[in-house]
Protein backbone atom coordinates (compact mmCIF):
# COMPACT_ATOMS: atom_id res chain seq x y z
CA UNK A 1 0.00 0.00 0.00
CA UNK A 2 1.13 3.37 -1.24
CA UNK A 3 0.32 7.21 -0.91
CA UNK A 4 -1.82 8.11 -4.45
CA UNK A 5 1.58 10.54 -4.87
CA UNK A 6 3.70 7.34 -5.74
CA UNK A 7 1.84 6.28 -7.99
CA UNK A 8 2.94 6.04 -11.82
CA UNK A 9 1.21 7.88 -14.62
CA UNK A 10 -0.70 5.83 -16.49
CA UNK A 11 -1.63 3.05 -14.37
CA UNK A 12 -4.72 2.08 -13.17
CA UNK A 13 -4.77 1.91 -9.38
CA UNK A 14 -7.01 0.18 -6.94
CA UNK A 15 -8.26 2.44 -3.87
CA UNK A 16 -7.62 0.73 -0.33
CA UNK A 17 -7.92 3.74 1.96
CA UNK A 18 -8.59 6.72 2.36
CA UNK A 19 -7.31 8.90 5.27
CA UNK A 20 -7.45 12.24 6.62
CA UNK A 21 -9.94 14.63 8.89
CA UNK A 22 -13.66 13.83 8.50
CA UNK A 23 -14.15 16.38 6.08
CA UNK A 24 -11.47 15.82 4.09
CA UNK A 25 -12.46 11.92 3.82
CA UNK A 26 -16.02 13.35 3.18
CA UNK A 27 -14.89 16.07 0.06
CA UNK A 28 -12.89 13.03 -1.13
CA UNK A 29 -15.76 10.60 -1.26
CA UNK A 30 -17.91 13.73 -2.94
CA UNK A 31 -15.32 13.67 -5.51
CA UNK A 32 -15.33 9.63 -6.01
CA UNK A 33 -12.33 8.21 -4.46
CA UNK A 34 -14.13 5.52 -2.52
CA UNK A 35 -12.07 2.38 -1.20
CA UNK A 36 -12.53 -0.28 -3.80
CA UNK A 37 -12.48 2.06 -6.24
CA UNK A 38 -10.10 2.94 -9.42
CA UNK A 39 -8.32 6.03 -10.06
CA UNK A 40 -5.44 6.68 -12.91
CA UNK A 41 -2.76 9.48 -12.60
CA UNK A 42 -3.45 10.81 -15.91
CA UNK A 43 -0.20 13.71 -14.93
CA UNK A 44 1.84 15.34 -12.44
CA UNK A 45 3.28 18.51 -12.10
CA UNK A 46 5.26 19.93 -8.61
CA UNK A 47 3.38 16.95 -6.82
CA UNK A 48 -0.43 17.89 -7.39
CA UNK A 49 -1.72 16.02 -9.46
CA UNK A 50 -4.48 15.16 -12.55
CA UNK A 51 -6.11 11.98 -12.16
CA UNK A 52 -9.20 9.87 -13.92
CA UNK A 53 -11.83 9.01 -11.54
CA UNK A 54 -15.41 7.39 -11.83
CA UNK A 55 -15.39 8.60 -15.24
CA UNK A 56 -13.99 11.97 -14.39
CA UNK A 57 -10.83 14.26 -14.82
CA UNK A 58 -10.23 15.95 -11.23
CA UNK A 59 -7.51 17.78 -10.13
CA UNK A 60 -5.90 17.08 -6.63
CA UNK A 61 -3.37 18.64 -4.75
CA UNK A 62 -0.09 16.55 -3.21
CA UNK A 63 -1.57 16.72 0.30
CA UNK A 64 -4.98 15.08 -0.82
CA UNK A 65 -3.05 12.61 -2.92
CA UNK A 66 -1.07 11.75 0.16
CA UNK A 67 -4.40 10.56 1.89
CA UNK A 68 -5.42 8.34 -0.65
CA UNK A 69 -3.71 4.89 -0.10
CA UNK A 70 -3.27 2.48 -3.15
Amino acid sequence: MMPLTFANVGEENLIKRVGGTPEMKKHLEHMGFVVGGSVKVVSAMGGNLIVNVKESRVAISKEMAGKIMV
